[in-house]
């Protein structure tokens, strides 16, 4: 089949989501500049540059409580600072029950009765026990096209790894924690299987 995105695919639910997949999940963890925290997941994520590392994450939408996009968004624009959270298989329950509609003052920490642990290099809370975590800056947002579609770009300032996630050869080993990622309509995925394949040399 072929449809024109403006005209719609005529099928129950857009295959939009299920064709960019899988899609890795931010866990974002954020504090507002009164000291209210939040943790909710983004799929529109991903890593785009190295030196120095940067990352991308959108957001689609908006709550009833807020004058633009989501509680996340609110603190990152008060504050300049965010946590990404990696979240793996083990973290599936916790991380779909953090998407609900939460008021802006309430906690998911401490509603889902979430480990926090502070950040070494902002002012802002992680979850203690996440295969990983990214410190990030905030340095750009930009307004998308189409309401509520916000994107923001930040350079990612200091990583924790868990310590069992690590190999004696000091590689990170996904396999250990099996990463959730999002795929389309209500589907999630995660990695336990890897295969390797060298670049080719002309």
């Amino acid at each position: 089949m072929f449809y024109l995105t403006k005209e719609g695919s005529g099928l129950p639910r857009d295959p939009f989501a299920a064709i960019v997949s899988p899609r890795p999940i931010a866990w974002i963890s954020t504090r507002s500049a009164t000291g209210a925290t939040n943790l909710a997941p983004y799929s529109f994520f991903n890593a785009v540059a190295y030196t120095p590392p940067q990352v991308i994450v959108s957001s689609i939408g908006g709550k009833p409580d807020r004058a633009k996009g989501k509680d996340s968004y609110s603190h990152i624009l008060e504050t300049g600072v965010f946590c990404i959270n990696i979240a793996g298989f083990e973290d599936r329950d916790a991380l779909n029950a953090s998407s609900a509609g939460y008021p802006a003052d309430q906690s998911e920490f401490e509603a889902l009765g979430l480990k926090a642990a502070e950040c070494e290099s902002i002012d802002c809370p992680r979850l203690a026990d996440a295969p990983a975590a990214l410190e990030c800056r905030l340095t750009q947002t930009i307004d998308l096209e189409g309401a509520g579609n916000l994107m923001v770009l930040a350079r990612v300032e200091a990583i924790h790894l868990r310590d069992d996630c690590l190999t004696e050869e000091g590689r990170f080993d996904v396999l250990r924690y099996k990463p959730l990622t999002r795929l389309g309509y209500q589907d999630f995925a995660s990695i336990d299987k890897l295969f390797q394949m060298r670049r080719p040399k002309l």
